[in-house]
């Protein structure tokens, strides 16, 4: 038998293909690309038994040979010698997680339907015996029909056997039928060959799947998903009141210190008016944004955020997108901009786009501050039911607004401007496992730092600006100092643009620093209330009580609804630019969301003027 002269690593991503490939070619590999494509081509040389050398290429991860990426394509093409000058490899090295084996199955009975030469790399056969799943080999073989030789990579074991099984790999006869089976059959099947190679399983490992039927059930998966939200946002406020009340006290403390040792004028008005109050009104959201991460960050590590965008993967379907621009809408719930360039694992232009346009649409966490606020000072701190809060609901429901729009949005895209079919979703599942308090903890430092440098960076130059702004020129005898200052002159032409949504100067006067950050709003309106403020004792007042003194109800109403909509911030508009090319798209993006963000800040108004709120 004549030794093969080429072989092709293949299975999906995750697999530990690159550390099997890099295990049998050493230092004898190249980098380049494939002709005609910018995916990366890995190929290397392999010393075959008896001193004939193989040229081995590792194919990019692949979930099947219906392609639905870049990558994908260019692994199709190779397997079935397609691509210009390069002809098919005559022999594929099928690698498979032994912890993953049934999902792994599924793209395996693909490759094994060709009738290619093949063999199985049974990979990472220890991690399965860490997580307490045995499995046999030759049951494995024996439902498959061709060569498994159990490896672990990283330790370089079971090499010496796949490589005598690559030489000698033979040619098979492909069934016709097997060609023409469909997804939904094959992932039987692939249930079925792993139930009968497993030899053993660890309680541990049935609970595992256990989680999965339950988290993953299409109708008891989005409840559960849904009352873990719940919960978050009921424990954003709950939680976070005793944190919040206490940095407003000190903060308090700090500007009645201030005012008792500094002599009165520009420099203390600017320390107390501006800074502490402006800067200080946000820093007293910190607790909430910490509460928030905490929960995000223990649903990502304990491996429930993967589960979750599979369950969203149907709702994301619906409207013409899949579940891969999940993770990228997830992204925005802490900011827009990670999230929007999250979007490059997204293979379908058109996909991407819409999902780089809704994005802003998801509630970030600069946003929280801005809602706490009004939520606070307007909605009733009581109970709806025993442990359920009223303000957690509202917050709940101001969240869930922006995901349902976001997703009306995308349909309406997805129809008309980047009108098209919805791609596949497949992803690799982590395992579950028990988060490390070390890594929460060192991720909530990352948050809360991320936050207070906005505060103590964008926050407080904006503060600063606008202070000034608003109190020069200086107002004359008997006139009032906002009507006097630049910044009162810019907001009485913009009220008049605003008046029809129940929005009154100072409201006009937060929403133009707002587009440096969202956060800047709370800050702008507790420093315009500061510096109009008649006397220390009102200037003393926390903002929501002076919100709740001013405002009715529905302007406080259109105020959350307006922030659901507007634009992120510039920062945000400038990624859009620079993912997208060109000025066009971010153009459409803001013009669409000030648009929104009017129309529905005036429905809310009126109609809950209507109703007589």
């Amino acid at each position: 038998m004549t030794a093969p002269r080429s072989a092709a690593l293949v299975g999906n991503p995750n697999a530990g293909k690159s550390a099997l490939f890099n295990a049998l070619t050493g230092a004898r590999q190249k980098i380049a690309n494939y002709p005609g494509v910018t995916v990366e081509r890995k190929a290397g040389r392999l010393v075959l038994p008896g001193g004939a050398m193989l040229e081995l290429t590792d194919l990019p991860g692949s979930y099947g040979l219906n392609a639905t990426s870049p990558d994908e394509e260019v692994t199709r093409r190779v397997i079935l010698g397609e691509l210009p000058g390069e002809p098919a490899p005559e022999v594929l090295v099928l690698v498979l997680d032994a912890a993953n084996l049934e999902q792994h199955l599924v793209f395996a009975q693909e490759v094994i339907a060709l009738g290619r030469p093949t063999v199985v790399a049974l990979n990472m056969v220890d991690l399965a015996e860490r997580d307490g799943l045995v499995i046999d080999p030759l049951a494995l073989e024996q439902a498959l029909g061709v060569p498994v030789v159990p490896t672990v990579a990283v330790r370089r074991r079971g090499l010496v056997e796949l490589i005598a099984a690559i030489a000698s790999a033979s040619e098979r006869t492909s069934d016709p039928h097997l060609a023409h089976v469909t997804l939904t059959e094959r992932r039987v099947t692939a249930h079925a060959i792993a139930e009968a190679a497993i030899v053993s399983e660890t309680a541990r490992h049935r609970l595992h799947a256990k989680l999965d039927q339950l988290f993953l059930h299409p109708w008891l998966g989005p409840l559960i998903l849904f009352g873990l939200l719940f919960v978050v946002f009921q424990a954003v406020f709950a939680g976070a009141t005793p944190f919040a009340d206490a940095l407003e006290g000190g903060i308090g403390a700090l500007t009645d210190l201030a005012r008792s040792q500094i002599p009165p004028g520009l420099a203390r008005d600017l320390l107390t008016e501006g800074i502490l109050s402006g800067v200080g009104s946000v820093v007293v959201f910190l607790p909430q944004i910490v509460i928030l991460f905490f929960f995000i960050l223990v649903m990502e590590a304990s491996g429930y955020m993967a589960r979750a965008a599979f369950l969203m993967d149907r709702l994301m379907a619906s409207v013409g997108l899949s579940g891969r621009s999940f993770i990228p809408l997830l992204s925005s719930f802490a900011c827009a901009i990670p999230g929007i360039m999250a979007t490059r694992s997204i293979s379908d232009p058109r996909d991407r786009l819409t999902t780089i346009l809704i994005a802003p649409l998801m509630t970030c966490s600069a946003r929280l501050p801005v809602y706490a606020v009004i939520i606070a000072a307007f909605i009733p701190n009581r109970a709806v039911l025993p442990g359920i809060g009223l303000q957690g609901l509202v917050l709940l429901g101001l969240y869930v607004f922006g995901i349902v729009a976001a997703m009306l949005v995308a349909l309406v895209l997805r129809r008309s401007i980047t009108k098209g079919a919805a791609s596949g979703f497949i992803m690799e599942l982590p395992k579950y496992q028990m988060p490390r308090l070390g890594d929460l903890l060192i991720g909530l430092w990352q948050r809360a730092w991320i936050f207070l440098r906005r505060a103590g960076t964008i926050i407080f130059m904006v503060t600063v600006v606008l202070w000034l702004l608003l109190n020069f020129p200086r107002a004359g005898e008997g006139e009032n100092q906002i009507d006097a200052s630049i910044a009162g002159k810019i907001a009485n032409g913009l009220a008049v643009v605003v008046e029809p949504i129940g929005f009154n100067r100072d409201i006009a006067l937060s929403l133009i620093p707002a587009m440096a950050a969202r956060e800047v709003a709370v800050s702008s309106l507790a420093t315009s209330y500061a510096v109009g403020a008649d006397d220390e004792d009102l200037q003393a007042k926390a903002l929501g009580e002076r919100l709740s003194a001013d405002w009715s109800l529905p302007t406080a109403l259109a105020f959350l609804a307006w922030f659901v909509f507007a634009p992120q911030c510039m920062s945000t508009i400038a990624v859009t630019r620079r993912e997208t090319n060109g000025w066009k798209w971010p153009g459409f993006m803001l013009a669409y969301l000030f648009g929104l963000a009017y129309l529905f800040a005036g429905l809310t108004y009126w109609t809950a003027v209507w109703l007589g709120l």
